[in-house]
């Protein structure tokens, strides 16, 4: 029976991703381990952890995109910039309410800083040489300073 029924979670994660991962919670809801598809729950856990990196990582670029723009573009400031800059910070910041993601985020703010430049470039057409060639700021400031005005 158990065996049967650990064929049948293997056999949806094929078909139905959704229906596999409520047998596979409920599988281990009920502690039923021998039944548990565990190669396909590691490799989805596995991308799970890699999407939310990918989500912090996209989220801090836009962000940093969005405030280079506001502080070397000050005669085109919008509210959309704004409201951008608050969505992401938002965001993140429930993100960031994971430890590891935190410290994931202070390891990749130079890389974050890169792309929200590339990002500021195209969006703006000024030079790579109009911004800093490095992250000014720590985490905490892009997360939380606030927009100055002038």
């Amino acid at each position: 029976m158990v065996q049967q029924r650990a064929q049948a979670v293997d056999s949806l994660y094929d078909t139905d991703e959704t229906a596999w991962l409520e047998a596979t919670a409920e599988l281990v809801r009920l502690r039923h381990w021998e039944a548990v598809d565990a190669a396909h729950l590691a490799e989805y856990l596995d991308d799970m952890a890699r999407r939310d990196k990918r989500e912090v990582l996209s989220r801090l670029a836009v962000l940093i995109a969005h405030l280079l723009k506001w502080r070397f573009q000050p005669e085109r400031r919008t509210r959309s910039w704004q409201e951008t800059v608050e969505v992401q910070r938002q965001e993140l910041d429930e993100l960031l309410d994971s430890g590891s993601l935190r410290n994931y985020a202070e390891e990749i703010l130079g890389k974050a800083y890169t792309n929200g430049v590339r990002q500021f470039v195209a969006e703006t057409g000024l030079l790579e040489t109009s911004v800093p060639n490095e992250c000014e700021s720590s985490l905490d400031e892009v997360l939380s300073a606030p927009l100055e005005e002038s």
